[in-house]
């Protein structure tokens, strides 16, 4: 079973995602276990400060290494973990390898950042990785934390009712997907290729590869590169 250490100052913002659809689904088959760490219990003095101005000035505060190592060695009395994650926007892009790689650990823990991030000293020393969700800047690590619990968790055993339908998502074989259908065969004059109703295996899956390639060279050329 995978389990992830998720270490924040906002541990109620995950309350309602960690509560629904199939991220609750595989908690409750014990498919992964989430732990919430609120590292404001870390805190040494009566205000539970978990920041500080940062040195030579400037605008915006910095988490304090002390805090978040007292944090980490603590955990680390129950576990080893096989990633320490800190989620950070100059970190390496997210992406379906990555997230088919850390669906085969047992321990992950996730730090999520805030104010103008944490002290350079616990990235260098303590952090194993470092992961952004994209190009752009949020208010905190714990949305990106969610990202990358969904991406991870839906890959886990178990957690799918059909375990194949991951391994047709895009991004697995760097192709998007291909489009797909439902019923009714034909709506308001707008039909179902023909191909999906012939019953043919092969045919059908050999027109699927052929929509994910000019999807792919449409939508993300990057990709095919």
């Amino acid at each position: 079973m995978l389990t992830i250490d998720i270490v924040t100052i906002h541990p109620g913002l995950f309350q309602g995602v960690f509560g629904h659809s199939i991220l609750k689904r595989a908690i409750a088959s014990d498919c992964v276990k989430i732990r919430l760490i609120n590292l404001r219990d870390y805190a040494t003095d009566k205000h539970r400060s978990v920041d500080d101005y940062q040195y030579g000035g400037g605008a915006g505060m910095v988490m304090m290494i002390e805090p978040l190592v007292r944090c980490l060695e603590d955990l680390q009395k129950d576990r080893n973990y096989d990633e320490i994650i800190f989620l950070t926007p100059d970190g390496t892009l997210f992406n379906q390898h990555e997230a088919n790689s850390l669906s085969l650990k047992e321990n992950l823990l996730l730090i999520c950042g805030h104010y103008k991030g944490v002290d350079e000293r616990f990235r260098q020393h303590y952090v194993t990785r470092e992961i952004s969700i994209g190009n752009y800047v949020l208010s905190g690590g714990e949305p990106a934390a969610v990202i990358l619990c969904d991406a991870v968790i839906r890959l886990l055993p178990g957690v799918l009712n059909d375990e194949t339908s991951a391994l047709s998502d895009s991004f697995q074989d760097d192709l998007l997907s291909a489009p797909v259908y439902t019923r009714p065969a034909v709506f308001r004059g707008f039909a179902v290729p023909p191909v999906l109703l012939s019953g043919h295996e092969e045919k059908i899956a050999q027109w699927r590869h052929e929509q994910a390639l000019e999807r792919t060279r449409l939508r993300r050329p990057d990709l095919l590169k």
